[in-house]
């Protein structure tokens, strides 16, 4: 039987579809839906920089007869992608004007443009502003076809203007033919000027925003003296920024990371995003001025970068916006004098941002003071830009603690941030352990060990599904979990070795990490299940993660399917599992999105009864399977095993914010039968409850 698959980023853009889907529903406060536009459009930013740019660079470098080149069909997806770009943007387009908008105006708020009746308090304010902090910014240039190219910084938004010469300063031109002129200015936001400009009420007592482009335009006519300003259309260039440095290691790869911003700066160009108003013949002197393909073209509307919508402002805030969200303290952990001493004893998990982050956090400090601990160990992918985690093993440092840490710089969008804090810990006296060739660290573990009075070595270890980043940590839903279990830590003692390249190899039996054993136990577990269900025995699997794109545990799946085994799949982003086919009739895909980011990932098979259940740092994608060093870790303690049952259990029977997949990968919402379930609310509700202080 021959299996088939969805390709990963088509699949990647229905889900983004999915996050617009929130921006439309009427039951969340306008400024929560603005952040769904914003989310959406930052996702896309970088689906174009990263994902985009893998396909341009098949075409432009490989072969025609090359045979991934043939199996990709590059050009085909490109086409696809855009397709769809071009369809979600007008869904866009109409869910802000025709929705947002609207209600804005409603609750006393106008988004002013170029053509809007202001006051003139409201005229002299800003021109005051555009005199004082816009206008010393903004460079203005001519185009010229051929001759005058400016370069277009990526994500940045340009404003390209139609123009004449005014009459005394075309004296040899042809007065009854004018020839248009074009100039090109750059929205200054690169330097700390705010997209949004909120202005003095008008007199109906509206607050007023506008933004930057048309303040700007209001005001052109200073920046260009000697022309007459014809129209108006802004536009942006979307550059690849997958960068190739998986290779190198140590100072070749600081080096790298240290110039990084400027090199993304300079990648080749995948998506020109032009104002669909803009007339065919001005498009075609643009295109040919800066020499832009035609399959980079994306239509788009008048403003551009809705990501800055995360930057809104409210005039009216706390109102029109959710309820400060509140993370439950955990009672135990709240009252206990010492959290190591209590962990070396009993396992606690935490599931953020239901419950408070700060205990990790308070875990590092209580290491930093304790005179009995003696090292801590951990890895770093994506902190906080005020690291607090950062700054609790400083501290540990400076205490006289031995403290390593490896440093992932190859985080994709974080590498200088990493690079920064890697130099103020090494500064600090931390022992700095930087990115491996060929591989990236993706776990998400800490180890602390200590020395009781009586000479005995002591080891506790937080374990996670997220990065740990204090930040982060209020938006996704992850699972931590605090062991002082041997079994587990000397493990992770093991895992850091291979970090310190003191070992390439260690047999683990309880941690999984790729590489070593993880798809090989995980193939055992669904082998497992597979012969269950074939003895005519109850096989069920729940999995829970990011992305499903690896071929080759999606076959495992496709298998234990055809032998009836129940799989049911929460995947949140891309899954190249193609659902209600022969083969993939028992599984169920659904997607999840809401407030907060789904972003844990679970495995969990019945295994006879026995129920072994995992959290790990790692999707079932092909990078984190066989390309980097990640952790799963096993939930033997009964009661937080049922614990996060319940928790998948409740996300499984959602019927508000969930979707089932469809064979195109569509996004179909489960249909409200029974008891309403919107699980992030049930779940909050179920630790509330379990957990009360």
């Amino acid at each position: 039987m021959t299996f088939e698959y969805i390709n990963r980023d088509i699949s990647w853009l229905y889900f983004n579809y999915r996050v617009l889907e929130e921006a439309k529903d009427l039951s969340l406060p306008v400024y929560e839906r603005m952040k769904f536009l914003a989310i959406y459009s930052n996702n896309l930013e970088e689906f174009y920089r990263v994902r985009v740019s893998y396909y341009r660079r098949l075409i432009r470098e490989l072969p025609h007869n090359h045979p991934k080149k043939q199996a990709v069909n590059p050009t085909a997806v490109i086409s696809v992608i855009n397709e769809l770009v071009g369809k979600f943007q007008n869904e866009f387009i109409d869910v802000f004007q025709k929705t947002i908008v609207p209600e804005l105006e409603r609750n006393n708020i106008r988004i002013l443009d170029i053509h809007s009746l202001v006051t003139e308090l409201q005229k002299k304010f800003i021109r005051n502003v555009f005199d004082a902090h816009i206008l010393p910014h903004i460079q203005p240039v001519l185009l010229e076809k051929k001759r005058i190219k400016p370069f277009m910084r990526t994500g940045q938004i340009y404003i390209v203007l139609k123009m004449y010469r005014k009459p005394k300063y075309s004296l040899y031109d042809n007065p009854v033919v004018k020839k248009p002129v074009y100039g090109l200015v750059k929205l200054p936001t690169d330097h700390g000027v705010s997209r949004f400009m909120q202005i003095p009420v008008d007199d109906e007592g509206n607050y007023c925003i506008m933004f930057l482009e048309d303040v700007m335009m209001m005001h052109v006519q200073e920046v260009y003296p000697g022309y007459e300003i014809d129209a108006w259309y802004s536009v942006k260039m979307t550059r690849d920024a997958d960068l190739d440095y998986e290779e190198y290691e140590s100072e070749e790869l600081i080096d790298i990371i240290s110039n990084i911003a400027i090199t993304r700066q300079l990648g080749l160009p995948n998506r020109f995003q032009y104002d669909y108003s803009m007339p065919q013949a001005i498009l075609d002197y643009v295109v040919d001025t800066f020499g832009v393909e035609a399959e980079d073209l994306v239509k788009a509307g008048t403003h551009h970068n809705f990501r800055d919508f995360f930057a809104f402002p409210n005039p009216k805030s706390p109102e029109l916006e959710n309820e400060r969200f509140r993370p439950l303290m955990h009672p135990v952990l709240q009252t206990t004098r010492s959290l190591i001493r209590y962990i070396e004893k009993n396992d606690v998990a935490l599931h953020f941002p239901y419950q408070s982050y700060s205990y990790f956090i308070k875990f590092l400090t209580e290491a930093a003071y304790d005179e009995s601990v003696v090292e801590i160990q951990s890895t770093q992918y994506r902190v906080a830009d005020n690291s607090a985690v950062v700054k609790a093993l400083i501290l540990a440092a400076r205490n006289g603690k031995k403290v390593t840490v490896f440093v992932e710089l190859k985080a994709r969008f974080d590498e200088e941030n990493n690079l920064r804090f890697a130099h103020e810990m090494k500064h600090a006296g931390i022992q700095i352990i930087y990115s491996m060739p060929k591989l990236k660290v993706h776990a998400k573990v800490a180890l602390v060990t200590r020395l009781t009075s009586k000479g005995n070595v002591k080891s506790t270890a937080f374990l996670g599904t997220g990065n740990f980043n204090e930040k982060t940590a209020e938006l996704y839903c992850d699972h931590g979990f605090f062991t002082g279990e041997n079994e587990i830590t000397e493990e992770l003692k093991g895992l850091f070795k291979i970090l310190e390249r003191s070992i390439s190899h260690y047999p683990f039996k309880h941690l999984l990490v790729p590489n070593n054993n993880m798809v090989q136990r995980f193939e055992e577990f669904i082998r497992f299940e597979i012969t269950q269900a074939k003895a005519q025995a109850k096989a069920h699997i729940i999995l829970k993660m990011n992305a499903l794109e690896d071929p080759y545990m999606i076959d495992l799946l496709y298998e234990a399917s055809l032998a009836g085994v129940t799989v049911d799949v929460i995947v949140r982003g891309a899954c190249c599992l193609k659902p209600n086919q022969p083969y993939s009739k028992n599984i169920r895909l659904i997607r999840i999105v809401d407030v907060f980011l789904e972003h844990a990932r679970v495995f969990y098979f019945y295994a006879q009864g026995e129920e072994k259940l995992y959290l790990s740092s790692a999707d079932w994608m092909r990078r984190n399977l066989y390309h980097r060093i990640e952790c799963g870790f096993p939930i033997y303690n009964t009661d937080i095993k049922k614990e996060i049952l319940d928790i998948l259990y409740i996300q499984l029977a959602d019927n508000v914010k969930a979707s089932h997949l469809t064979e195109e990968t569509k996004n179909v919402r489960v249909p409200q039968k029974g008891k309403v379930v919107r699980s992030q609310k049930e779940i909050y509700a179920y630790l509330q409850q379990k957990y009360s202080v």
